[in-house]
């Protein structure tokens, strides 16, 4: 494994720091409306994933121990526990795949899509199965109170994150 250089822990410093601010981005609904998803998708394709991953996880830990960077200025292992916990646990698997898929998804856009799009629904599932759990709820119902409305919104923000990555990559290119 190679080691992190000085730049590799800025970035995802700024990353991780990024993705707090997003999550903060809240509309209220039964699995808040935030900018997380761009924000962990972004740093997937910008970082590349393991870095990416990184990133995620630290999110998670800086929340595990209780500093308010999920939804609605909150964090704790309550809520990581709580029904929406599988989503951000989510994340941290959608960077898994990600990396495990990142080399064959570099050779075409609709690749990493479709990447991308698998990954998205290992979030969703790994969500609606905690959701689920928690509050007793049936995998259908859940799934369309917590999946369904966010599909559309979720597609728009990776192809958002793709974009800026795509756009900042080749900036730091030619400047470089």
């Amino acid at each position: 494994m190679s080691k992190l250089t000085t730049k590799d822990l800025t970035s995802i410093a700024v990353m991780t720091a990024l993705t707090a601010v997003c999550s903060l981005i809240t509309v209220p609904f039964t699995v808040p409306f935030t900018m997380q998803t761009f924000a962990v998708f972004f740093s997937l394709r910008f970082l590349g994933g393991k870095n990416g991953c990184i990133s995620i996880a630290l999110y998670i830990l800086l929340g595990a121990v209780g500093l308010p960077v999920f939804s609605g200025f909150s964090g704790g292992l309550g809520h990581l526990a709580g029904p929406t916990g599988g989503y951000i646990a989510g994340f941290l698997l959608s960077g898994v795949i990600y990396c495990l898929g990142e080399r064959q998804a570099d050779k075409g856009r609709l690749l990493r899509y479709t990447l991308q799009a698998v990954c998205l629904l290992a979030c969703y599932l790994c969500g609606t199965f905690w959701f689920c759990h928690v509050t007793g709820l049936g995998f259908i119902a859940a799934a369309s109170v917590c999946v369904l409305p966010f599909v559309i919104p979720d597609a728009v923000k990776i192809s958002l994150a793709n974009l800026v990555s795509d756009r900042l990559n080749h900036q730091i290119r030619s400047k470089s």
